[in-house]
């Protein structure tokens, strides 16, 4: 299961499962990086 990712801005995000891991990134590229949405899988792919 993956639960970190690093945004190339610096943040460092975690999350105790991949739909958790998956809603803070989503909530974290709408704040601070609008325009740039990304797909569950896509997430997943750049998450470790």
């Amino acid at each position: 299961m993956k639960t970190r990712i690093n945004c190339p801005c610096g943040e460092y995000i975690t999350g105790e499962t991949e739909d958790e891991l998956v809603s803070k990134t989503k909530a974290h590229l709408s704040e601070k990086h609008p325009g740039h949405d990304y797909s569950r899988d896509e997430i997943l792919f750049m998450a470790y």
